[in-house]
C-alpha cells in the first residue's frame, strides 16, 4: 500500500529480458539503501517486488501483463521514474490510498505553465472516465493528485486536469512531462468499489423484474 507521495526520482539503468517480461535495475539511492528482498516499491505507480539490491540500486521483475497495460512498457535505459516505498503501519496518509495497480494509461494532451504551477490535461480511457470526479483523487505515474477539472460525459474524448505546485514539479517526473507523453493512471479504490457494487445491484434489480 502506498500514499502517492513520491520520495525520490529514480533512473532505469538496465533492462534485461526475463522470460516474456523484463528485469529492471533502478538507481534510487534513498529506496535502495535499506531495501530488502521481497519488499514492494512503487515505480511510477507500478507496485514491483525487490529481487536484489545494492547500496544505490534495486532489481525488480516486470511481467508481460504489466508491460502491456502500463506506460512502463515503453521505458528505456535512462528513463526517469517516480519512486515510493510502501507505507509503514502507523504512518500518516499524506496523499490518498494508492495500491500500485495501474488501471490504464493516459496521454498528456496539454501542459499550461503558470507563474508558480503547471496544469496538465490528460486523456482518460473511456472505462475509467466515470471513476474520476472534480476535486477527487487520482494517481498519475504514482503521484497522488487532486483533480482540478474533468470532461463532461457528453464529450467524445474524456480527460481530466491536475494542477501541479512547485514542489510536485521539482520532486516528481511530472515537471518534465510534455504533450504526447504516456502516463500511468490509478483511480480511487473507493470509486472502483462503488462502481462494482452498483453493477451487481443493477443485475439483481433486472433479475427481480423479470
Amino acid at each position: 500500500m502506498f500514499t502517492g507521495i513520491i520520495e525520490e526520482i529514480g533512473e532505469i539503468t538496465a533492462i534485461a529480458p526475463a522470460g516474456d517480461g523484463w528485469r529492471l535495475t533502478v538507481r534510487a539511492p534513498k529506496a535502495a539503501v535499506d531495501a530488502v528482498h521481497g519488499e514492494s516499491i512503487a515505480v511510477s505507480g507500478v507496485c514491483l517486488t525487490v529481487v536484489g539490491s545494492t547500496a544505490d540500486t534495486f532489481d525488480t521483475d516486470v511481467m508481460k501483463q504489466t508491460l502491456d497495460v502500463a506506460a512502463i512498457g515503453g521505458a528505456v535505459v535512462g528513463t526517469r521514474v517516480n519512486i515510493e516505498k510502501a507505507m509503514p503501519v502507523g504512518a500518516r496518509l499524506g496523499g490518498h490510498i494508492v495500491q500500485g495497480h495501474v488501471d490504464g494509461v493516459g496521454a498528456v494532451l496539454e501542459v499550461r505553465p503558470g507563474a508558480q504551477w503547471s496544469v496538465l490535461r490528460v486523456s482518460l480511457p473511456a472505462d475509467l472516465a466515470p471513476l474520476v470526479v472534480d476535486k477527487g483523487s487520482i494517481s498519475v505515474d504514482g503521484t497522488s493528485l487532486t483533480v482540478s477539472a474533468v470532461s463532461t460525459p457528453a464529450e467524445e474524448q474524456a480527460w481530466f486536469e491536475v494542477s501541479l505546485i512547485p514542489e510536485t514539479l521539482a520532486a516528481t517526473t511530472l515537471g518534465a512531462r510534455v504533450a504526447g507523453d504516456r502516463v500511468n493512471l490509478e483511480t480511487d479504490i473507493l470509486a472502483r468499489h462503488v462502481e462494482r457494487l452498483l453493477a451487481f445491484r443493477e443485475i439483481a434489480t433486472e433479475g427481480g423484474s423479470r
